[in-house]
């Protein structure tokens, strides 16, 4: 019955070994998508007129990497894996055990984000609008990275491109979910920000468009993914990862607003203090 769909390729999950060390694609991917965002996050400092320096960039990606990784665990343990971390704390320091929640990372980058503002007295939303479009490359790097290694499949489908992955016991045609999460929450985000970034400085743009977007793509995205199978569904129809989705939306909203707020704060108060010169200078 699978014959007529799909069957995933055949791909070793591990590029090379040199003794008893391997690099994996999964590996791979994530350091191609980090080499990238510094790349890209250079090129912005250099073009900033003395507004980013390359030290603040490598600065900001080292707290966002720590951020990632620590904000991810925590998440993971505490959104997906409470009960079993309630029977044994230790669960959460086995990181070699794998799990990692986006929504987690985000935390933590948003921690990484507000601690380096406050030490390099820029802005929170400044930072955050520089950071913005460099994350969906290291999400899209990411969803191939779960694809090479046929994790975190569709739900079943009979769509014509349906997939039989080699981890999936049941042997069941599904929708390669990882693809369309690379597709939009890297390919579509990544376009949507950077276009904003090339075109327009308001402030909290970048940020808000971003947590929307994200937030909006992933929600769409878990009605053809399958759901983790000791979470389910909530209410029958409603993932995890959709709950958790909600709050990044609002939040992205309340960011442009905030940011507009700010901006027009700022513009009022330069005018004010222009008007204030020309009147001192016709005195």
């Amino acid at each position: 019955m699978t014959d007529q769909f799909l069957q995933f390729p055949v791909i070793d999950p591990i590029i090379f070994s040199i003794g008893p060390v391997s690099l994996r694609w999964y590996g791979a991917m994530y350091l191609i998508g980090f080499l990238a965002a510094m790349f890209l996050a250079n090129k912005a400092a250099d073009n900033s007129k003395g507004e980013w320096t390359r030290e603040q960039v490598s600065d900001l990606l080292f707290y966002s990497f720590l951020g990632v990784i620590l904000g991810g665990r925590v998440g993971y343990v505490l959104f997906y894996q409470f009960e079993y971390f309630l029977s044994d704390p230790l669960y959460l320091f086995e990181i070699w055990q794998g799990g990692m929640s986006f929504h987690g990372g985000l935390l933590g980058v948003i921690l990484a984000i507000f601690i380096f503002a406050r030490k390099t007295n820029k802005s929170f939303l400044t930072v955050g609008d520089f950071v913005a479009p460099l994350v969906p490359i290291g999400l899209g790097m990411g969803r191939l990275g779960n694809f090479i290694n046929a994790e975190l499949w569709g739900r079943e489908t009979d769509v014509p491109w349906a997939m039989v992955f080699p981890t999936d016991p049941l042997q069941l045609p599904r929708h390669p979910s990882q693809l369309y999460e690379f597709a939009l929450e890297g390919v579509v985000l990544f376009a949507i920000l950077y276009f904003i970034s090339r075109k327009t400085n308001r402030l909290g743009l970048a940020s808000g468009v971003f947590l929307i977007g994200y937030g909006v793509f992933r929600s769409i995205v878990e009605f053809f993914r399958e759901p983790d199978a000791h979470l389910g569904l909530y209410f029958s129809f409603i993932s995890k990862g959709q709950i958790l989705s909600i709050p990044m939306i609002l939040a992205g909203i309340l960011m442009i607003y905030v940011g507009h707020l700010a901006q027009q704060k700022s513009a009022i108060s330069q005018n004010g203090s222009n008007t204030k010169k020309t009147i001192k200078g016709n005195s």
